[in-house]
């Protein structure tokens, strides 16, 4: 039986984030593959995190910094290595090749966080992203782990492209695997369905200023449906999203959603004027699968429908948000062809069944040319070099420093 390592940013909460339910969907994937699994992880779990002793899955706790790491790692000794985002990698990386030589470590970039760091200091400023904005200290370091790794999982054909035409990654280290749907039984209809939903994680930036967006544009649109109300649900809500709460203004702050398939079959029309972000958007696709359908923004439809149409309308203009979200909520003939988008998608783009096989060749590739395949990476040969001659000693005389 192989060993897969994965040195967790967090523990996985597939009901608080995207980011958490991907992970499960590479455990299973790993699971089926009869892979032993340990889950590694600096972070703490909270009564939120997924239960992965459930799945038979080893967790350890680790720190950085420390050389019981080593000892640990020597001790797994894995043939597969994912670091949950490059932060992982950062810090654990160069002692994952120093001691696990042989082990094929994988980047599960989430999103490209460069990305997401250059629209958000452009929203700031009030201004549109320029291409200069993505040359940003997170961008050398992300993709500094994208080179070092010997492969590097895309969750959005966006970010797949933006890397290899744009900064000329080679796709020989870059694989497309993005989050999984399967339609479902879409519930109740357009007339018992009632209300707008919003949903998201508070401790995510984006999702916070969505919230604030809705609260901005949510007068027009009550103004013109008196009897809606927009209902936000989310985890870890700050006092300052529960001082938005106004019950007669029909602007609800409802809190973590305690099963997330009743909330998307019982709601007409998702809202998710999401200003900046990068990545899949979960909520959107999940959306698709319990046939709700939704207005959103340009950021959070991007990567997702390719050239299939909208499960709903992609406005950027306040006024056309506010006209759409209105009219989407309103004709039920409109509302039934655009639940009807959300299911093309979901089964023409985001099913497993159209991804893992693929996959499953690729690591099979890689692991039994691995010496090979490292080697046409010359770049990343190159940082490797460097990060164990820097990481490394750099790391060593913080863990002395500690003691």
């Amino acid at each position: 039986m192989k060993h897969l390592v994965i040195i967790g940013t967090v523990f996985p909460e597939p009901n608080s984030t995207a980011a958490g339910k991907r992970m499960l969907q590479l455990v299973d994937f790993f699971l089926e593959q009869n892979f032993r699994i340990s889950f590694l992880s600096a972070a703490t779990s909270s009564e939120n995190s997924f239960d992965l002793k459930s799945k038979g899955i080893e967790t350890f706790s680790i720190k950085i910094n420390d050389s019981s790491f080593e000892r640990l790692i020597a001790e797994l000794h894995p043939e597969i290595v994912i670091f949950d985002r490059f932060i992982s990698e950062e810090q654990f990386g160069w002692k994952v090749s120093e001691i696990c030589p042989d082990a094929m470590k994988i980047l599960d970039t989430e999103d490209l966080h460069f990305l997401r760091k250059a629209r958000e200091m452009a929203f700031k400023q009030n201004r549109n992203s320029h291409e200069n904005d993505l040359l940003n200290d997170v961008f050398k370091r992300e993709i500094a782990s994208v080179l070092r790794c010997d492969l590097s999982l895309m969750i959005s054909e966006f970010e797949m492209d933006l890397l290899t035409n744009h900064f000329n990654i080679d796709k020989s280290i870059l694989h497309y695997l993005p989050l999984f749907a399967e339609k479902t039984d879409s519930g109740r209809t357009f007339s018992e369905r009632k209300n707008f939903v919003s949903i998201g994680n508070f401790l995510h930036e984006p999702n916070w200023q969505t919230v604030l967006k809705l609260k901005k544009l949510w007068p027009q649109i009550r103004k013109k449906l008196p009897d809606s109300e927009l209902h936000i649900f989310g985890a870890y809500v700050p006092e300052k999203a529960q001082q938005l709460h106004q019950e007669k203004e029909g602007f609800l702050i409802k809190g973590r959603a305690a099963n997330k398939e009743e909330l998307f079959k019982n709601y007409r029309v998702l809202l998710a004027p999401i200003p900046f972000g990068a990545g899949i958007k979960g909520k959107l696709l999940e959306s698709m699968e319990f046939g709700l359908p939704s207005v959103t923004s340009s950021i959070g439809a991007e990567g997702m429908n390719g050239n299939l149409n909208w499960n709903g309308f992609v406005c950027d203009d306040d006024s056309d948000f506010v006209e759409k979200s209105v009219q989407l909520y309103s004709d039920e003939n409109l509302w039934t062809a655009k639940q009807k988008n959300g299911f093309a998608i979901v089964e023409n783009r985001f099913q497993k069944k159209a991804f893992l096989p693929q996959f499953s060749l690729r690591l099979k590739e890689i692991e039994s040319n691995l010496e090979s395949h490292r080697n046409k990476n010359f770049l990343g040969q190159i940082l490797q070099h460097h990060t164990l001659q820097s990481a490394k000693y750099l790391g060593k005389w913080i863990e002395e420093k500690n003691k």
